[in-house]
């Protein structure tokens, strides 16, 4: 397939990292340095120049282009490339946006703009961000056949209650697989024997009552149902979509924003929401406040270094659990490292929805793990995938070392995977493959 990517920067690169392997893939960007660095980087033809232009698409090869997709950081510059894609031939269009109305306004008309998939960064940021709040302890969260199945991957320190167990032993659960442990220099799939150690990152895979419950056990931190106070700090627009899906929820977090004017329109827009004027990196602010008495700190400002100075402070006066908004992707670990319990890339997760749509038609959804180093897919079984009509321990058989079966729905009920379990027509699998085999897994499932 022919993937035209304009725009080089975070995630325009993440995706094209993503795809070259699979795909033909042309990257468009203004900036000659990124053309530079994305042509040295990954296996792509790179072109420097405006990709709103009808020429330039033309000499990316526009009329052959199964996909494009407009990845700039400005969102009107992305409709104008899905638009004039659509004046040139008729490719499969997704434009990356960040302000919410704009996909509001998509989402009346089928179609709107030339643009047939929106992502819009803030929401979908926000919608991880919750995702995560609400399985303590998680470093990273997925849900799969419409909430039935919930992926999770659980950092493993030396006072985990399962460290030093067996995959056996710590396995308490029906309807739960322990898919995977990331190690520093592997991916292990792990046997009933398989120790887990301290510094393991534990990938697994269940139907989301398990997977909650096993996250109590690992932690005593509460979930957003079980928090008595959560609070996010900045009224940007992903401080705000957070506040509101909480809300919804059923929650009445409280939001700390210091400019007066956007304070103000937060407080009419979020009547759940106890809207605080002020400075949030005043440490005698948050201890006036009583922040120390919060579950769960939000910090969604503007600024990466503010938001990790936020985070720092709130575990200073004793705040448990720390969540903060990184937007560059190369302070994730050492945000992780110094004190911000769980980073979101607003950029990565972004890329990771866009990718989806290049998969294989039968992919319903998929997670990426570890700066790619794994996959979680969820798979519809259809006439010529290899798990059809064999049991799973037969079809396993057939695949690579590297893939797991962590679960199976049908007709939206959830069934946990076993040797004798024979897959049929229509079935939704979730499965947990090493990158390094996701081509040889992808072709046959």
């Amino acid at each position: 397939m022919r993937i035209i990517v304009v725009g080089a920067g975070e995630v325009g690169s993440n995706i094209a990292g993503n795809l070259d392997d699979d795909h033909e893939v042309v990257v468009i960007d203004t900036d000659e340095d990124r053309v530079d660095a994305i042509t040295y980087e990954c296996d792509v033809m790179a072109l420097e120049g405006d990709g709103t232009s009808g020429a330039v698409l033309e000499e990316a090869g526009i009329e052959v282009a199964d996909l494009v997709i407009a990845s700039t950081d400005d969102d009107e510059t992305n409709i104008v490339v899905c638009g004039a894609a659509k004046t040139v031939d008729d490719p499969f269009t997704i434009a990356r946006v960040k302000k919410t109305d704009l996909l509001r306004t998509w989402e009346r008309t089928e179609e709107a703009f030339g643009v047939d998939v929106m992502v819009c960064t803030d929401l979908y940021t926000a919608e991880t961000i919750v995702d995560i709040v609400n399985l303590p302890g998680a470093r990273d969260v997925g849900s799969f056949a419409n909430g039935v199945v919930q992926m999770a991957e659980f950092g493993i320190d030396a006072d985990s209650p399962i460290v030093g167990e067996t995959v056996s032993e710590a396995d308490r659960f029906e309807s739960l697989t322990f898919a995977a442990l990331i190690r520093e220099d592997e991916v292990v799939i792990p046997s009933g024997e398989t120790v887990i150690e301290d510094g393991d990152e534990l990938v697994v895979i269940g139907s989301a009552e398990s997977t909650r419950e096993f996250a109590g056990e690992l932690t005593p931190l509460p979930t957003v149902e079980q928090a008595s106070e959560v609070v996010i700090i900045g009224g940007s627009e992903i401080g705000y979509q957070t506040a509101r899906l909480l809300e919804a929820d059923g929650l009445e977090p409280r939001l700390v924003e210091r400019n007066p004017r956007r304070a103000r329109k937060l407080a009419e827009q979020l009547p759940g929401t106890l809207v605080l004027e002020s400075d949030a990196t005043d440490i005698d602010f948050l201890v006036r406040e009583h922040v120390a008495d919060a579950d769960i700190v939000i910090a969604a400002l503007e600024s990466d270094e503010k938001n990790l100075l936020v985070s720092l402070l709130a575990k200073r006066i004793g705040v448990e659990r720390t969540l903060g908004v990184v937007e560059y992707g190369e302070y994730v670990d050492l945000f992780e490292t110094v004190g911000m319990d769980v980073a979101v890339n607003p950029r990565l997760v972004t890329a990771e929805e866009i990718t989806r749509f290049t998969r294989e038609q039968r992919t319903e959804n998929l997670a990426m793990l570890d700066h790619d180093r794994a996959e979680v897919l969820e798979i519809e079984v259809g006439e010529d995938s290899i798990l059809l009509g064999a049991s799973l321990r037969e079809a396993m058989a057939e695949l690579p070392d590297g893939v797991v079966v962590g679960a199976i729905t049908r007709d939206g009920e959830f069934i946990t995977p076993r040797g004798e379990t024979v897959l049929e027509t229509g079935d939704h699998v979730v499965v947990f493959v090493d990158t390094m085999v996701l081509d040889a897994v992808a072709a046959v499932l």
